[in-house]
């Protein structure tokens, strides 16, 4: 059940009838892993534990530097030096100390992601190398648990969802093959500062989503946006029956 104190925090969500009490008692039961604490992480992180979900665990094992100041909002310029997670999650108790917060500050690889994922009702990818992407993907899969997967650089951005728990819904492993892909980050190719709160923002609308059961989630869908013409375009994204991954599953 929702406190009086929770009641009045969340009134202007649960004041919407297809939201309503129901709604936020299921942001509330829930368990999110965010992967990754930089320009994504932070805005995703923000409104999700705004919002009430209940439980968030940070995954991040980068330290604050001077050139995150510009687009990572979590931070301030006397935190140089400091954990990207744990300042995120101080940050975020600031906002809402009625969740729970939890951080791994180590970088997770290949299958150090089955135990996380499996305990969390829905992940966020919020990371910035395709390996990591990759293996987030397949302990999803393997889990049965919703990945929101967002990406910028430059000033084009993307995010989906995918769902293995729907039988029709592509993987990540479907969009992009694991071979031929190649990193190219922020710190190589640059990005505009709205943009990876644009896409952060989708992304935890996206959670919410996911989490209440309410809308229209991005399940078989891409949605891309060039921020410099501010033009959003959409792909539908199919299942593919030769993936290695969600129909060996």
């Amino acid at each position: 059940m929702l406190s009086d104190d929770e009641l009045l925090r969340y009134s202007r969500q649960i004041l919407m009838p297809n939201f309503d009490i129901a709604g936020q008692q299921a942001l509330k039961s829930a368990r999110v892993l965010i992967v990754g604490s930089g320009g994504l992480g932070c805005p995703v992180a923000l409104y999700l534990g705004a919002a009430g979900v209940g439980h968030l665990t940070l995954v991040d094992d980068d330290h604050i530097e001077v050139a995150n100041l510009q687009r990572q909002i979590a931070f301030e310029t006397v935190q140089l030096g400091e954990s990207k997670a744990e300042r995120l999650a101080d940050r975020i108790h600031g906002i809402n100390p009625l969740i729970t917060v939890d951080v791994i500050r180590q970088r997770l690889e290949g299958e150090d992601f089955d135990a996380p994922v499996k305990q969390a009702s829905l992940v966020l990818d919020c990371c910035d190398n395709f390996n990591t992407r990759f293996a987030l993907n397949r302990a999803c899969v393997k889990a049965g648990v919703p990945l929101v997967s967002g990406a910028a650089i430059r000033g084009e951005g993307q995010i989906s969802v995918y769902d293995s728990r729907q039988p029709q819904s592509p993987c990540y492993h479907c969009l992009y093959p694991e071979q031929g892909n190649e990193d190219l980050t922020c710190s190589e190719a640059g990005v505009i500062a709205p943009l990876v709160g644009m896409i952060g923002a989708a992304q935890a609308m996206e959670a919410i989503k996911v989490i209440s059961g309410v809308g229209k989630t991005l399940v078989g869908r891409l949605l891309i946006v060039d921020a410099w013409s501010m033009e959003w375009r959409e792909m539908k994204l199919a299942k593919d029956p030769a993936c290695p991954v969600c129909n060996n599953n």
